[in-house]
């Protein structure tokens, strides 16, 4: 318990965040499951449940009819018209989501824009948000809003030190933007957030040490939960995978002399090598899923594969020559693939999975699981407008 919660009132304000932060991170549940898990008597969580309630924070529910034994208990659960407001700007559009309280999006939007600055992913936001709140999500609370930047955020305060493909530099989004929706507004790394969200609501949600790749049309960012706990960093700026050196084995493989790892592994490169115009990541599946299964049937070797497959199967074999860096140094249980990092796992996931391993010690990739984002396209949007909830998190009653 927190040592500062030294009055009867502070010791409720900290039982209430428990509970809040127990139905956010972990979904409805009874009473009597709160009583287990807090460890809190059932009078006190009847009470702070009933605070709850009346904040509009939690609903309560009739528990499951088909229950026969012993008495039963509400099922309480985070109200879905409490919201926070998730933005990622990328080189292309501008993404929007209304989240609610338990991480569900309740509305998602993407605005083409090339290269957007500062002005215009605040006025997109703020025309967005402002038909929301007249339709959407009328009577809703919006209780902030969380941006995920594709660069490197100073963890202080939220200013955007380097977003090198958006062309910002010490750039502040977070006070223009505040200033125009009139809610406080967060800041942080897309990666950074993209992890935060599958630890708590996607692939990871059962593991404490994880290493998060995230992989967008600006490159490669990552994110480190140790223990349970995100790194940043002395400044946040902790994470950055793209910008490491390429581990690329074969000299044939080198795309980009001195390059990095997101030079390497490139999703402008796959799309160029399959042929498309500008894909969302569903199109490019399907496009290298196609790409793949056609050379798999006609040559058992890359180098008669055609150009997509050819590509994919470099990027994958220099993705996972990383990894099993990774797994060496960290000793992760867990490692989630974002974006089209996940798609280049997915086309081949046993096989993937195995040469990680194999690239990696014997006793460091013990136990080691690897998985795709289970957030998909929404799991920026998603860590972002957690972040955004972080206040209420801490103090319900504020």
């Amino acid at each position: 318990m927190n040592e500062r919660a030294t009055t009867v009132e502070g010791v409720r304000r900290t039982n209430l965040a428990e509970v809040l932060r127990l139905v956010h991170h972990s979904g409805p549940r009874s009473r009597a499951v709160i009583t287990a898990e807090t460890g809190l008597n059932r009078s006190t969580v009847s009470d702070l449940v009933g605070r709850l309630v009346e904040a509009g924070l939690v609903e309560e529910h009739e528990p499951d009819p088909t229950r026969r034994v012993g008495r039963p208990s509400p099922v309480v659960a985070p109200s879905p018209d409490v919201v926070a407001i998730g933005v990622n700007p990328e080189i292309d559009a501008v993404e929007i989501g209304a989240v609610s309280l338990g991480g569900a999006v309740r509305e998602r939007v993407r605005i083409p824009v090339e290269r957007p600055d500062i002005a215009d992913v605040v006025e997109i936001v703020a025309r967005v948000v402002e038909g929301w709140r007249g339709g959407a999500l009328e009577g809703c609370r919006i209780e902030g809003v969380g941006v995920a930047v594709p660069g490197l955020v100073r963890v202080s305060d939220g200013l955007v030190r380097l977003a090198p493909h958006l062309e910002w530099r010490d750039a502040d989004i977070a006070g223009p933007l505040a200033a125009a929706l009139g809610v406080d507004v967060v800041v942080g790394n897309d990666a950074s957030l993209g992890a935060r969200a599958e630890r708590l609501f996607g692939a990871a949600r059962q593991h404490e040490d994880v290493v998060y790749l995230n992989g967008g049309a600006s490159g490669i960012g990552g994110g480190l939960i140790l223990h349970g706990t995100l790194i940043g960093g002395v400044g946040g700026y902790a994470g950055e995978w793209g910008q490491t050196a390429a581990s690329v084995a074969e000299a044939a493989d080198r795309r980009a002399e001195g390059g990095v790892l997101e030079d390497e592994v490139n999703r402008a490169r796959l799309v160029q090598a399959a042929d498309l115009a500008a894909p969302e990541d569903d199109e490019l599946r399907t496009a290298l899923a196609a790409a793949s299964l056609s050379s798999s049937s006609s040559s058992s070797s890359s180098s008669g594969a055609g150009p997509a497959a050819a590509e994919v199967a470099r990027q994958r074999r220099i993705l996972a020559a990383t990894l099993g860096n990774a797994v060496n140094v960290l000793n992760p249980s867990m490692i989630v693939l974002g974006g089209f990092l996940g798609i280049l796992r997915d086309l081949d996931p046993q096989g993937f999975d195995e040469e990680v391993r194999g690239r990696a010690l014997a006793a460091s990739a013990e136990g080691l699981e690897l998985s795709a984002a289970a957030l998909g396209a929404d799991r920026l949007l998603i860590g972002a407008a957690d972040a955004a909830f972080e206040r209420l998190l801490a103090d319900p009653l504020g």
